[in-house]
C-alpha cells in the first residue's frame, strides 16, 4: 500500500517543478540524481583529510607544527573577514543595520585571532623557533596577501600610505593609485636595515601580488568600506555602526599588530640589537601602530585620538614584554 503524500511534500514538489521548468531542466532527472546520490559525511563535507594533510613542517622541531598550523588558521579567518567585507562592498541596497552586522562579524573574527595569539607568543620554545625559522627564509608573515586585501577593501588607498608621505599625497590632486600603492606603509618593513635595498621577501611579494592588489585598488576606489559608509544617508550612520567601524579600526590596526609586537619581542629581541625577522623584514618599523598610524576611518576619530594612535598600547607592550 503506497503512503499518501502529505500536503507539505506535494507543495514542495510543485515548487521544485516550477523551479526546474524555469531553468529548462526536467525535474525527474534531478530526482533521479537524489536517488543515486550518497549521504554526505562530515569529513567529506569539510575535506578533512585534505585539510589535515596541509601541515607540512620543514624541519624536525616539534613546535614548527604549532607555527604552521596557527598561520593557516589565521589565513582561514582572514578569508572569512574578506567574505564579510565583500558583502558590504557589493551590496546593492546597503543599510546601516546590514553594514553594522557584517562589521560585528568581522570584529568577532579579529577578536578570536587576537585572543588566540597567545599560542604564538607563549606556545613555542624560543630556542626551537630561532632554529626552525631559518628553514623558512625568505618566507615571512609579512607576505600575507589576504591581510593586504583586508586593508584595501577597508579604506581609501591614501590611508594605507606611509605616514611620512601621506600628507604630501593628500595635497596632490593628480596622484595615481599606482603611486599610492608604491608608498604603502608595509613596504618599509621590507627594506633591508643595512643596505636600504628591497629584501627578497618584498621583491617576491610584489612580483606575485602587485597586479592583483592594483586591480582591487581600482575596483574598490569608490566602493571600499569607508566609501560605502560616506555614501550612506545620514540617518543610516547610527552610533551602532560607527562603534563597529571604530572597533574594526582598533582591531586591525592596533590590537592585531600589537599581538605581533609581543611575539616579536619574545622571540626576536636579545641583549643589544634585535634579531631580524624572517625574510630580513624590519619588524620595529613594520609593526608598531604608533609608527604606522594606519587608520581606515579617519572621520570617526578626533584629532587627539589620531595624534595618539596606538601609543598607549605600544608603550604598555614595550614595558611589559
Amino acid at each position: 500500500m503506497s503512503q499518501e503524500i502529505s500536503p507539505e511534500i506535494a507543495q514542495r514538489i510543485q515548487l521544485l517543478e516550477e523551479k526546474f521548468k524555469n531553468s529548462g531542466q526536467d525535474m525527474l532527472s534531478y530526482l533521479d540524481g537524489l536517488l543515486y546520490d550518497q549521504y554526505i559525511t562530515y569529513w567529506d563535507y569539510i575535506r578533512l583529510d585534505t585539510l589535515l594533510s596541509l601541515q607540512v613542517p620543514s624541519t624536525h622541531f616539534p613546535d614548527e607544527m604549532i607555527f604552521i598550523g596557527y598561520h593557516q588558521i589565521t589565513e582561514l579567518y582572514f578569508k572569512l573577514i574578506i567574505h564579510e567585507q565583500l558583502q558590504i562592498i557589493e551590496s546593492k541596497d546597503l543599510t546601516g543595520p546590514f553594514f553594522a552586522e557584517k562589521l560585528r562579524r568581522i570584529n568577532r573574527y579579529f577578536g578570536i585571532l587576537i585572543s588566540s595569539f597567545e599560542v604564538m607568543i607563549k606556545g613555542m620554545e624560543r630556542e626551537q623557533f630561532l632554529k626552525f625559522r631559518m628553514s623558512l627564509l625568505p618566507a615571512s608573515g609579512f607576505q600575507s596577501a589576504q591581510f593586504r586585501m583586508i586593508e584595501f577593501y577597508s579604506s581609501d588607498l591614501i590611508n594605507v600610505v606611509h605616514p611620512d608621505v601621506r600628507e604630501r599625497f593628500r595635497e596632490s590632486e593628480n596622484t595615481s593609485l599606482e603611486e599610492l600603492y608604491n608608498h604603502c606603509y608595509w613596504k618599509q618593513g621590507g627594506i633591508d636595515m643595512h643596505t636600504q635595498e628591497k629584501t627578497l621577501t618584498l621583491k617576491q611579494f610584489e612580483e606575485r601580488y602587485t597586479p592583483r592588489f592594483l586591480r582591487i585598488a581600482h575596483e574598490v576606489k569608490d566602493s571600499n568600506i569607508y566609501q560605502r559608509y560616506l555614501q550612506l544617508p545620514e540617518e543610516e550612520k547610527t552610533k551602532e555602526l560607527m562603534d563597529a567601524m571604530r572597533a574594526h579600526d582598533q582591531n586591525a590596526n592596533i590590537n592585531w599588530k600589537l599581538m605581533h609586537m609581543g611575539s616579536a619581542h619574545r622571540y626576536l629581541r636579545k641583549e643589544g640589537d634585535p634579531i631580524q625577522a624572517t625574510g630580513g623584514t624590519n619588524w620595529k618599523k613594520f609593526l608598531p601602530p604608533s609608527f604606522q598610524k594606519i587608520i581606515f576611518y579617519p572621520e570617526l576619530w578626533t584629532q587627539e585620538e589620531i595624534d595618539n594612535w596606538g601609543k598607549q598600547w605600544v608603550e604598555h607592550a614595550l614595558n611589559t614584554k
